[in-house]
C-alpha cells in the first residue's frame, strides 16, 4: 500500500495498483521513490504512452513494441533496438516493461514481457 496526503492506495505484494482509478502523478511519484526512481521527462513521456497505449488497446505495449514505437521517437542513436533496450535498461533497471506498467497503474504484465 501506499500512503499519499493521508490517503492510502492498495497495491498487490509487488506494488502494483489494485485499483487504476487510483492513479495520477503523485502515485506514480510515490511508487518512483519506492522503487529507487527518480523520474524525469524522458521517464515520464514513456508512462504516459504506456496509459495511451493501453487505453488504445486493453493491454500493455509488449517490449517489441516499445523498442519499435519509441526507438524511433527518441532519434538517429536509437534506431538499432539492442542501444535503445540498453537505455531502456538504464532508465528502468528491473525491467522496462514491469516498471513502466507499475509506474503508469496499469496490471502487471504477465505475457510478452521482454519479447
Amino acid at each position: 500500500m501506499i500512503q499519499i496526503n493521508g490517503k492510502t492506495i492498495e497495491t498487490d505484494e509487488e506494488g502494483y495498483l489494485l485499483n487504476p482509478d487510483d492513479w495520477d502523478e503523485a502515485v506514480a511519484e510515490a511508487i518512483a521513490e519506492q522503487e529507487g526512481l527518480k523520474l524525469t521527462d524522458t521517464h515520464w513521456g514513456m508512462i504516459y504512452y504506456f496509459r495511451e497505449y493501453y487505453e488504445d488497446h486493453m493491454r500493455h505495449p509488449s517490449m517489441h513494441i516499445f523498442l519499435k514505437t519509441l526507438g524511433r521517437r527518441h532519434g538517429k542513436r536509437y534506431r538499432d533496438t539492442k542501444s535503445y533496450r540498453d537505455f531502456l535498461y538504464k532508465l528502468f533497471p528491473k525491467g522496462p516493461v514491469q516498471m513502466v506498467c507499475k509506474l503508469a497503474g496499469l496490471p502487471k504484465p504477465v505475457d510478452e514481457v521482454e519479447e
